[in-house]
């Protein structure tokens, strides 16, 4: 049964007002430099289901203000305050980063080493959004469908692998993640993600690992995989089961990026989740798995036609019970991060 449900995005606007575009470098005596600016998802949306009229409004969906501020050569700081507006109408700042940044020197295979500690970037978010540049349409498959969200309590190692691409690859491709064998990240966090405190003694553990086999002959072609163990952020509870729940997701991840296209696919398996809410009435974690399919087609230096489809099934003891998601939409980039979107989202 498809339920005919939607979102049409007359105007979603993506865009990046970089409050300060570049670095402003202070002339003290350690050269210290100091870096803000602003990412706001600025919407009008209507959408419907069976036919009727759900919401028509204007949104801000997001915004995000970020101070930089860089103290040596291997130590800088991070600070991100996330504005977004509560079920009462009243927006709301949360802090969503805050962490030092520790710089390394190369370490044989290992290239540009850092680690971050704190409220840290967690070890996937941060590496798919730079490969599908369209998080102001909405979240990522894997946050989507409710399994964690972008920020954690803890600390995340990441690193270049086997050197970097070259310039003209990260001038016409991507200069994120730019390591020439890949790039891996890992990191333990307290679990509970940036909304919540800890609700028990265990630790949660991510992995990703990132290969671009054929850096000569393919240089767009990268395979990743994500892998998460732990718990659920719930209270440990002597008399309940399972509890605190179990949560171990596995994500495959194929992206291929090209000067004109961009394309993804990747498949998740797991039970549990972030949360510690996806249980059954005996405190089982449910089990669930779903893909995902993203494209990009890059008609000129400003013009973008995007496609996504997304199928989970969130409880693979239950059948029919699917969930999919079609998005397609037209956009318009100005430069410099600033990109006016026309999209339609349909859920079935």
């Amino acid at each position: 049964m498809i339920i005919s449900k939607f979102n049409f995005r007359i105007l979603a606007l993506g865009f990046v007002f970089w409050i300060i575009g570049s670095n402003f470098l202070f002339s003290v005596e350690l050269n210290k430099s100091f870096e803000i600016n602003n990412l706001s998802y600025l919407s009008y949306s209507i959408g419907f289901s069976d036919g009727k009229i759900q919401n028509n409004q204007f949104n801000i969906s997001r915004s995000y203000l970020t101070f930089r501020y860089s103290l040596f050569d291997f130590l800088s700081f991070r600070m991100t305050v996330d504005t977004r507006q509560d079920e009462t109408g009243d927006f709301k700042a949360l802090l969503k980063f805050l962490y030092a940044n520790f710089v390394f020197k190369d370490i044989s295979f290992l290239v540009k080493p850092n680690i971050q500690f704190g409220l840290v970037e967690n070890t996937w978010h941060s590496f798919e959004e730079k490969i599908n540049l369209y998080r102001m349409q909405g979240t990522m498959f894997i946050e989507r469908v409710g399994v964690f969200n972008s920020a954690e309590f803890g600390i995340t190692f990441t690193s270049l692998l086997g050197g970097e691409m070259d310039e003209e690859y990260q001038k016409t491709v991507n200069k994120k993640f730019p390591g020439k064998y890949g790039s891996i990240a890992l990191g333990i966090y307290n679990g509970g993600g940036y909304h919540s405190f800890e609700k028990n003694k265990n630790k949660v553990f991510q992995s990703r690992l990132t290969l671009r086999p054929l850096p000569k002959f393919v240089p767009g072609l990268q395979i990743s995989y994500l892998g998460i163990f732990g718990k659920g952020n719930q209270p440990e509870i002597d008399t309940l089961r399972n509890s605190p729940p179990t949560w171990v997701t596995h994500d495959v991840f194929l992206s291929f990026e090209h000067k004109k296209f961009t394309f993804t696919l990747q498949y998740l398996d797991g039970k549990g989740n972030q949360s510690g809410k996806m249980v059954d009435s005996m405190n089982n974690s449910i089990k669930y798995r779903g893909y995902s399919a993203f494209a990009e087609l890059k008609l000129d230096n400003n013009w973008r036609i995007i496609g996504r489809y997304d199928f989970v099934d969130p409880n693979t003891e239950i059948d029919n019970n699917n969930e999919q998601r079609l998005i397609a939409g037209i956009g318009y980039n100005f430069g410099n991060g600033n990109i006016l979107i026309l999209d339609y989202d349909r859920r079935m």
